[in-house]
């Protein structure tokens, strides 16, 4: 799980973060198990953590899942002042009767909205022209939901849909559960902002994988190891994607990925990088997140007159940029100004 700002979308860092590892075998029928025997419980486990970690911090606290956080129990225990965004999967019973789908079937439009839809293999990224219907509902607990859960659950959703998908293409539809109140239009496109805000986590694994550090290529074997890798690797493509994403300025701080006692260092290490002409000169203001995405870039081989640098480079960079920070940081003495 990965915390991200709300109001400029940035990547701020790891909130959690849970590895494990299926048992050979039949593990005995679903409806017999606890939850706290489903590896589902993850998501709440990850809810309580976002909670604990950014609820005496942040103004506000959503966590946003996909369909495999569709659980009755993570709305109904979610900690209180922690808010959930979920697309929904089930069609859940609703309290008065009848069933969610066809309920939010006879709300009228409120909007419409453009949802942009990243490439996947075989499908090119595309902009899909949506239609929001958003209402409150009161949901009640499944058969096997459980005696201690509540019996009702009152939540809002969101339903956003393509009518008029591409040639080809399938439409655009999901349904966003929501703990926070949809009274109009505004605040349904907003739950639709931030649920985009979910993709957030891909860019997160595939600089962790294949367009980054190429976890997925290790050889180590042994699982111990490969769980420290791994969490280390996380770590890892979160640096990176926040160096990807300041690439082009903003107005993050270099606090976002260093401690403020390593400035001077970073400082020194980025002059060596620099040259006697304007093009070659960071231009960012020092101290900031692009002014360190572009001494990172530098360090991992980037010339200032290509393309901007993606995940490999910054990867790359990061590995010697660190390493080279590190060491300067255990001498413990001054930097000393340097040029190539």
């Amino acid at each position: 799980m990965i915390a991200v700002d709300a109001e400029d979308e940035a990547v701020l860092g790891v909130i959690d973060a849970q590895i494990w590892t299926r048992a050979e075998g039949r593990v005995g029928p679903r409806h017999v198990r606890s939850l706290e025997e489903k590896e589902s419980f993850r998501w709440i486990t990850g809810t309580r953590s976002a909670a604990a970690c950014l609820g005496g911090v942040a103004e506000s606290l959503i966590v946003v899942a996909d369909q495999e956080g569709d659980l009755y129990s993570h709305f109904a225990r979610r900690s209180a002042g922690t808010d959930l965004l979920v697309r929904a999967r089930h069609d859940r019973a609703l309290a008065e009767g009848g069933l969610m789908r066809s309920h939010a079937a006879d709300w009228p439009v409120q909007a419409e909205d453009r949802v942009t839809i990243p490439a996947r293999p075989g499908q090119p990224a595309r902009t899909a022209e949506v239609t929001l219907r958003a209402g409150s509902l009161t949901l009640k607990r499944p058969a096997g939901g459980g005696t201690h859960e509540p019996l009702t659950l009152a939540l809002h959703l969101v339903v956003v849909e393509e009518p008029e998908p591409p040639k080809g293409q399938a439409p655009l539809c999901w349904r966003l559960l929501t703990t926070r109140a949809v009274a109009d239009a505004a605040e349904a496109r907003e739950m639709v902002r931030l649920y985009r805000l979910r993709w957030r986590i891909e860019e997160v694994f595939r600089a962790l994988k294949r367009d980054g550090l190429a976890l997925d290529a290790t050889q180590v074997r042994v699982p111990d190891k490969l769980f420290r890798l791994a969490a280390l690797a996380l770590a890892a493509a979160v640096r990176i994607l926040q160096l990807v994403d300041a690439r082009v300025g903003g107005g993050r701080p270099m606090q976002d990925v260093l401690d403020e006692a390593s400035l001077p260092w970073v400082a020194a290490l980025g002059r060596a990088r620099e040259g006697s002409t304007a093009r070659l000169r960071n231009p960012h203001p020092p101290g900031s997140l692009a002014w360190l995405s572009w001494i990172v870039a530098r360090h991992g081989g980037w010339n200032v007159a290509g393309k901007p640098p993606g995940p490999k480079i910054m990867a790359r960079g990061w590995e010697h940029f660190s390493a080279m920070l590190a060491g300067a940081l255990m001498t413990n003495a001054e930097p000393v100004p340097s040029r190539p």
